[in-house]
């Protein structure tokens, strides 16, 4: 063991007359242990929030969107497909219809985002009709058969069209799977009567549970047929979705997406969709960073006042050693290092307390949550590894820098002035 080592270890480790400096001592490694466990937490929950928001957006979601700006949809939609399918990156695509519309239950009533799809595409580019709960999807394929009537046994020629609602609308409605619901459509139709809105009664054939609280409480599909009929679009659709293979490259694919359609397309992707919402997650991690941070800060002042008094208990030590012919860095080296090690062990216990908190909480779940605010149930852990290191590295540099005024002090020692009343 290096001299400068052999002897910060051994002060640390020491009887000391001061007991006050031993007790700062504690207080400092503690400190240090808090500052860092405490990072370690609330950067386990800032990552948990973002990644989990981040998979169920995408799992709900398609990546990239492509849509029409010129005109009301997107015409010979399998052509498109077709086309736009075979670009770099691109692994699906599907045709889709989104419609604000109202659906209502008796006296209850509900706005819904009614989108319009084909599941065999729609499976390909989101998983959010793989997560029907109570009944099925299987009915929103256009090749389903009718269900049979009671009376003959055959498929019926005037069935009520299919739809899936999220749970939360189901439960505002108080609807379950065999209700029937009436969809009230903002595109409004001449009859003898005037202009009156377009509505259509719907069978509930399943419910879903995405675990995302917006799609939950607000969202519902039907055939993509039934949508052009209750919009009146004929043979059009209005959003082409895909799924990329890279979602850190959406914005480029989006582009390319959008160069390969031509003019009078315009492609959005995930990112801006929900940049408001990674950019407030983001802030307040920098945020959280700062503030628990200066934990660390009030530590590594007591880091300073623990040896500023070391100094001065040993005062005369220092002296000897000088007489001895130690070198004034080497003294310099004994005071930073008896600082560093202060708050290497205050960092390592941080790290294993901390991480042990995020792993626990990661499997258990401990902390619930109103899925209502928070789109989400519980509080979400997900502990990284170089989160690890750069607080473990801003703590020893925070450590680091309260070591040097003391020891620059000790440097400064003059035996004989130190030694002359001994």
């Amino acid at each position: 063991m290096k001299f400068e080592l052999l002897v910060a270890a051994r002060y640390l480790r020491a009887k000391r007359r001061q007991a006050v400096v031993g007790i700062i001592t504690v207080i400092s490694v503690i400190g240090v242990t808090a500052g860092v466990a405490s990072l370690v937490v609330a950067l386990s929950v800032n990552n948990g929030f973002r990644q989990d928001l981040q998979e169920r957006l995408l799992g709900s979601t398609s990546h990239v969107n492509v849509l029409r700006v010129k005109t009301d949809g997107i015409e010979h939609w399998p052509q498109w497909i077709a086309r736009l399918e075979t670009q770099p990156g691109v692994l699906a695509a599907a045709p889709v219809i989104y419609e604000q519309v109202l659906v209502s239950r008796g006296a209850r009533a509900s706005g819904v985002l009614l989108k319009g799809v084909i599941p065999s595409y729609e499976n390909k580019v989101s998983d959010l009709l793989s997560k029907v709960n109570f009944g099925s999807a299987a009915r929103l394929a256009p090749e389903a058969p009718a269900p049979p009537c009671p009376e003959t046994g055959e498929p019926c020629p005037e069935e009520t069209p299919p739809i899936v609602l999220g749970k939360d609308v189901a439960s505002n409605l108080g609807a379950i799977v065999g209700s029937v619901v009436l969809v009230t459509s903002p595109q409004s139709e001449l009859t003898p009567f005037g202009i009156v809105p377009k509505f259509v009664r719907f069978k509930v054939e399943g419910i879903f549970d995405s675990g995302f609280n917006e799609n939950d409480s607000a969202w519902g599909f039907i055939r993509l047929g039934d949508a052009q009929k209750l919009f009146g679009l004929g043979d059009v659709i209005s959003v082409l979705e895909f799924k990329i293979q890279d979602i850190d490259k959406a914005p480029e694919v989006a582009r390319e997406l959008e160069q390969s359609a031509g003019p009078g397309f315009m492609a959005t992707n995930w990112m801006d969709q929900n940049k408001a919402l990674f950019h407030a997650l983001r802030l307040e991690r920098v945020v959280t960073f700062v503030i628990i941070g200066l934990i660390v800060m009030v530590a590594a002042l007591n880091i300073l006042i623990s040896l500023i008094m070391m100094v001065m208990e040993k005062t005369k030590d220092i002296a000897v050693l000088i007489s001895m012919g130690a070198r004034r860095g080497q003294i310099r080296r004994i005071f930073i290092l008896q600082g560093l090690l202060i708050g290497v062990v205050g960092t390592l216990l941080g790290l294993l307390l901390g991480y042990g908190i995020s792993l626990a909480g990661a499997k258990y779940h401990p902390i619930s949550l109103s899925a209502e605010v928070y789109s989400i149930p519980y509080v979400p852990f997900a502990p990284r590894f170089l989160d690890g290191i750069l607080i473990a590295s801003v703590s020893l540099l925070i450590s680091f820098v309260a070591t040097v005024y003391p020891s620059w002090s000790a440097s400064r020692i003059l035996p004989a002035e130190a030694l002359r009343y001994e």
